[in-house]
């Protein structure tokens, strides 16, 4: 199981769109998002990144998925791509395998 993260926030494209326009964008992505929940990708999360955070990342929105192998993974990041999503819209992306606390403790000691 392959855990990806994903924080972004508009750019000025953005926000020069009209309301009708964003939302008209977002809608077309609807499909693609329907497709990969059945194809056995799950959303875990999405949000607003609340202000109060502490040690806040300096990105307005996140996303939490798991994917069921990488090829599904590099199918998601071709679409986002493809859709012109960075055009938009400043992102940053995290993804690796779904380990124990344990493990992940191990390699910050073995570095």
């Amino acid at each position: 199981m392959i855990t990806y993260i994903e924080l972004w926030k508009a750019k000025q494209a953005w926000i020069d769109l009209s309301k009708e326009e964003r939302g008209n964008y977002l809608a077309a992505l609807a499909p693609a998002i329907q497709q990969l929940l059945e194809s056995g990708v799950q959303i875990v999360s999405w949000g607003n990144n609340e202000a109060s955070t502490f040690s806040k990342a300096e990105y307005d929105y996140f996303a939490v998925w798991t994917f069921p192998e990488i090829g599904s993974v590099k199918n998601f990041e071709s679409m986002v791509e493809g859709a012109g999503w960075y055009n938009y819209f400043h992102q940053v992306n995290a993804m690796g395998n779904a380990i124990s606390p344990q493990e992940v403790m191990a390699a910050m000691i073995n570095l």
